[in-house]
């Protein structure tokens, strides 16, 4: 017990307590299927004259999306959209760049850089989904190949600084895409990019496809290795005459 200096002991005085503060509540983890609405974006499909455009721009448009083929030639571009019917559209690339949100890059390999290239400017600030596969093709079959920056997806990122790259749809058969009796896909789509806004469009854009889920798998570094696995399911489709795909489990 503490005196003053003439020997008097001080009434104590209650002490003042300071209210505990509420522990911090940590937000509840982002729930990675909870994905956003997709339905009222415009898909441009570059290389849509082709298989795998073709097929992309159809089961698009069959699952209720607007979608815009875009080809070199905008009478070819719109000839293939008037045989594929169910609101597609065919334009010019660059035209169909400009009029799209979402700007699927299914082109051939030879042409990707050229294409790119010249699409700079329209592709500035829209979502683009590379799906293209670098393959080489020789007596025993396909093989990858490794372009100088890492991958195709890679490449467009450097040739689209204003973009935002990301890849996906490398691993379905065109055949099962264009076959109107196919009602489902089942198969996983294999989504990377550098945004999560931008992959969960991307996977919310799969999943409109019946059977269809886009999985998160990585940034765009990671693409050389899901573009180069298109070579092995080629091996697997000639061997066992099937249109093989994937599945990623326990998610």
């Amino acid at each position: 017990m503490t005196t003053t200096p003439d020997g008097v002991t001080p009434a104590t005085t209650p002490t003042a307590t300071t209210p505990t503060a509420p522990a911090a509540t940590e937000p509840a983890p982002r729930d990675p299927w909870d994905l956003p609405d997709v339905s009222g974006l415009v898909v441009g499909v570059l290389g849509g004259t082709g298989d795998q455009g073709r097929g992309l721009a159809y089961r698009l448009a069959k699952a209720g999306q607007k979608v815009i083929i875009g080809s070199r030639a905008a009478e070819r571009a719109r000839t293939a959209a008037d045989e594929l019917g169910l609101g597609i559209e065919g334009a010019e690339n660059a035209e169909c760049a400009r009029r799209s949100d979402v700007v699927i890059i299914a082109v051939p390999w030879e042409g990707h850089a050229k294409t790119l290239e010249a699409l700079r400017e329209p592709l500035a600030g829209k979502l683009v989904i590379d799906c293209v596969n670098p393959l080489g093709f020789d007596k025993k079959g396909a093989y990858a190949l490794k372009p100088a920056e890492g991958s195709a997806a890679e490449q467009a990122a450097g040739l689209l600084p204003e973009s935002r790259v990301t890849a996906a749809f490398h691993h379905l058969s065109a055949v099962l895409l264009q076959d109107a009796e196919v009602e489902r896909i089942d198969t996983d789509v294999m989504v990377l990019g550098e945004s999560r806004a931008d992959t969960d469009l991307v996977q919310a854009l799969a999943a409109r496809i019946p059977g269809m889920r886009g999985v998160f798998a990585g940034r765009l570094r990671n693409a050389h290795q899901v573009e180069s696995l298109v070579a092995n399911l080629i091996s697997v489709n000639r061997r066992y005459k099937a249109h093989a795909g994937l599945r990623v489990t326990d998610v």
